[in-house]
């Protein structure tokens, strides 16, 4: 297809290419092709397979799909940790996490113009990086856009590494084909994990479910397997264009790392007056994710998360089914869901030149 096979597949990756023993095409479209099962039989698969945590201090950690590393169930969001007014505030904060217990820092090469990366980059130093595992994104949908950042990304970040690169927003469903097109954005980071730039690959995005699945349809058809995929789950995203109920099965079922973002909805959800806080982290973490990834941007929020970790217990299915009835109606129109259905939270269509 647009990445050849055999090129993909000279890479030694612990990334998921697809090999020997692993999921061939045909084998992980069926999932695929399955979503029109009820959803009470994918509710029956999330909950078999909810994970087996390990705590540590104050903290729990789960494996990261089919790799062997061990992530924090919360991770540390990087578009949050820009916002702070002064940098050495960031620094601590980030500092505490790292400290507490938090090992997975989320990031994006856009964010805040690189503030986000430079920022985490300095606080990451004196021995600090050796505690964690690096995430960010890249926009570019080009070769040369897509090497540009990643580039920028190791510099910014004063890092010889970072453990995973995802796509970052996968919204438009010409962005699979962009992505393993020849000349596209895969090839730069294939062959930056193959120059030990980067360890692991997945894409993120926001939009639609159905985008997700083409981008897993489009891996598959190139011979390509991610390691992990991030999107919304959250009480909101259960009724309306689900992510859950389309996405998370299948990612499931291929052993893809689940990375859950949205997970309040930037407070949108809490406006709804349905839930608190500590509840849609609740129900984050009782989805067979490997990290809710949560904005922190001060001690008090940093707190409510540990005590989101603390508090938290596996939900049988009569509390989730209490819970979602409580945010049926709310949830309906997406009204809270505003990165669903409204451009505000796509950088990347307010900067189409960041694609390349």
């Amino acid at each position: 297809m647009e990445i050849s096979r055999r090129s993909l597949l000279k890479t030694a990756s612990a990334s998921g290419l697809v090999a020997a023993g692993l999921v061939v095409s045909e084998g992980f479209l069926q999932p695929l092709l399955a979503q029109t099962e009820p959803v009470d039989e994918n509710t029956q698969l999330l909950a078999q397979s909810s994970p087996t945590p390990t705590r540590r201090g104050e903290m729990l950690y789960r494996n990261l799909g089919r790799t062997k590393e061990q992530v924090s169930v919360i991770g540390l969001g990087g578009y949050h940790i820009g916002k702070i007014q002064e940098e050495q505030e960031s620094i601590k904060l980030i500092r505490s996490a790292i400290d507490r217990g938090i090992n997975f820092m989320d990031n994006s090469w856009d964010y805040h113009n690189g503030r986000s990366h430079r920022w985490m980059g300095n606080a990451l130093k004196d021995g600090y990086r050796q505690k964690v595992f690096l995430m960010t994104k890249i926009d570019g949908r080009t070769k040369g856009a897509a090497k540009m950042q990643i580039d920028e990304s190791l510099k910014d970040l004063q890092v010889d590494h970072i453990d995973l690169i995802q796509h970052h927003e996968i919204l438009r469903f010409e962005d699979p084909d962009r992505v393993f097109a020849p000349g596209g954005s895969m090839e730069a980071v294939v062959e930056a994990q193959k120059a030990g730039k980067i360890r692991y690959i997945g894409f993120t995005g926001h939009k639609n479910p159905q985008i997700h699945l083409q981008m897993l349809e489009t891996a598959t058809q190139n011979g390509f397997r991610f390691d992990t995929v991030q999107m919304p789950l959250n009480v909101m995203d259960a009724h309306f264009r689900s992510f859950e109920h389309q996405v998370l099965p299948v990612l499931v079922k291929n052993n893809i790392g689940v990375l859950a973002m949205k997970t309040i909805g930037e407070s949108y959800i809490l406006r709804s007056n349905t839930v608190s806080a500590i509840e849609c982290l609740h129900y984050a973490m009782n989805l067979p994710t490997s990290v809710v990834i949560t904005g922190i941007d001060s001690m008090r929020i940093l707190d409510q998360a540990f005590e989101a970790v603390r508090s938290f217990e596996p939900m049988d299915q009569a509390r989730v089914t209490a819970l979602l009835a409580r945010t049926r109606e709310a949830a309906a129109k997406g009204q809270y869901e505003r990165y669903k259905t409204t451009t505000q939270n796509d950088s990347t269509a307010m900067n189409p030149a960041w694609l390349g």
